[in-house]
C-alpha cells in the first residue's frame, strides 16, 4: 500500500499543482478558468481533434525516446532536433530519387533516416570517447551545424526543378513517389469508431512509434546491452569493474538515440512527401520535456505525450475562441513539466525516508532476536 501511495502521490499531485498554478495564470491573464477549460475540454471531445492529437504525439514520443535512450546512459542528447533534421532531409532526397514496390521504398527511406540520425549523433559519441568533449556542448553545437549549416546548403542544393511552376507551395525536395508513402490508418480506428470527417488522416507512423516504445522497453529490460546500458548510466566506476567497457557503450547510446530520432521527421515526411522549405522545427527539444515528464518509462512518455499533444492541439481553439491566449497552452506545458519535478522530488525524498526507517526498524528488530 506505501508503495502505490508514494507511486500515485507524485503524479496526483503533479496534476493538482498544475490545474491550481493554470488557473491562477488564466486568471492573470484576464482569462476565465472554467471558460478555457471548457473550450479544451470539448474539442476534445471530437474524434476528428483526437487524430490531430494522435498525429502530434507520435513524432512527440519518438523525440522523448530518443532523448530517454541518452538519459538512461546518463547521457544528455541535446542534439535530436539536428539529428532528425538531417535525416529528415536526406531521407526525403533519397526516397525521391528512388522508385521501388511501396514496402521496400518505405523501408528505404525510414532506413537511411535512422542511418543518418544514427552517423550524427556518433559524432558527439566520438567526440566524447575520444577526446571528452561534454555531450551537451558537442551536441548544442551540431545542432547549429545541422540547421544553420548543412541543412540550408542541402536544402537549396537539392531543391526540385520547378520548370514554369515556380510557387512557394511548390519548394523543396523532389517529391516522393506515391509507392514512397506510408498509408494512413484511418480504417484501423474506424474500426472501433465512426468515419474520420474534415479530410483528417491519422498517420501510419503511429503504428511504427508504438513498435519503437515496445523496442525501447524490450532493449533495455529485457536483454544483456539494456543491463549494461542502465548499468553505466546508474554507476559506470561499478559497471567497468564489471567487465562493461565506458566508450563502447557510449557510443552505442547515443547511436541508438541517433536512430531514434531518425524516424521523428518520418511522421511530416509521409504527410507531405518532401523535405519542405519550413519543416516543423522544435520536436527535438519538446521531446526532452516529454521524457522528463515521463520520467523515461515506455508507458508514462506515452502520458506525457499525449499531454503535451493536447495542449499544442488545444492552443488553437482557445485563439478561436477567444477563452484564451493561444501562448497560454505554452505556459501550460511548462507548469506541468515545472511541477512534475517538484512533485517527483518532494516524494522520492519521502520515500527515501520511508525506506531508511524500515531498514532500521529492521535492523532493530534483528538485533533483539539476537540472543545475549
Amino acid at each position: 500500500m506505501r508503495r502505490l501511495v508514494f507511486t500515485l502521490a507524485a503524479p496526483v499531485g503533479a496534476f493538482i499543482l498544475t490545474v491550481v498554478i493554470s488557473t491562477v495564470a488564466l486568471w492573470v491573464f484576464g482569462s476565465s478558468p472554467i471558460e478555457a477549460y471548457g473550450d479544451m475540454l470539448s474539442h476534445a471531445r471530437k474524434l476528428e481533434t483526437q487524430v490531430d492529437i494522435l498525429n502530434r504525439a507520435t513524432p512527440f514520443y519518438l523525440s522523448a525516446v530518443a532523448a530517454a535512450i541518452g538519459f538512461r546512459m546518463n547521457l544528455f542528447n541535446i542534439g535530436v532536433e539536428g539529428q532528425y533534421l538531417m535525416a529528415f532531409l536526406v531521407a526525403a532526397q533519397v526516397g525521391g530519387l528512388i522508385s521501388l514496390p511501396q514496402a521496400l521504398h518505405i523501408i528505404v527511406i525510414m532506413l537511411v533516416a535512422m542511418i543518418v540520425g544514427a552517423l550524427y549523433a556518433g559524432i558527439a559519441g566520438v567526440l566524447k570517447t575520444t577526446r571528452g568533449v561534454n555531450e551537451v556542448v558537442s551536441t548544442i553545437m551540431l545542432n547549429a551545424i545541422a540547421v544553420s549549416g548543412l541543412i540550408a546548403w542541402l536544402s537549396r542544393t537539392w531543391q526540385a526543378d520547378q520548370g514554369g511552376n515556380f510557387t512557394s507551395t511548390t519548394l523543396g525536395t523532389e517529391p516522393i513517389d506515391e509507392s514512397g508513402l506510408l498509408p494512413t490508418i484511418n480504417g484501423l480506428l474506424e474500426v472501433f469508431t465512426r468515419e474520420i470527417g474534415q479530410g483528417k488522416e491519422l498517420t501510419g507512423m503511429l503504428l511504427i512509434a508504438v513498435a519503437v516504445g515496445i523496442g525501447y522497453h524490450v532493449l533495455l529490460n529485457r536483454t544483456r546491452f539494456g543491463f549494461d546500458l542502465r548499468a553505466s548510466g546508474l554507476n559506470p566506476f561499478a559497471a567497468r569493474a564489471g567487465g562493461v567497457p565506458p566508450r563502447r557503450m557510449i557510443l552505442a547510446a547515443m547511436m541508438l538515440s541517433g536512430a531514434a530520432a531518425g524516424l521523428i521527421g518520418m511522421v511530416e515526411l509521409f504527410d507531405t512527401g518532401k523535405f519542405p522549405p519550413d519543416p516543423i522545427k522544435g520536436l527535438g527539444f519538446q521531446g526532452i520535456a516529454v521524457a522528463l515528464l515521463g520520467r523515461n518509462h515506455p508507458g508514462g512518455m506515452v502520458f506525457s505525450a499525449l499531454l503535451f499533444a493536447f495542449l499544442d492541439v488545444s492552443s488553437g481553439v482557445l485563439d478561436t475562441s477567444g477563452a484564451a491566449s493561444r501562448e497560454i497552452a505554452t505556459i501550460m506545458q511548462g507548469i506541468v513539466l515545472l511541477t512534475a519535478v517538484v512533485a517527483y522530488g518532494v516524494a522520492s525524498r519521502f520515500k527515501e525516508r520511508d525506506e531508511a526507517r524500515e531498514a532500521a526498524e529492521a535492523l532493530s528488530a534483528a538485533n533483539d532476536a539476537v540472543p545475549a
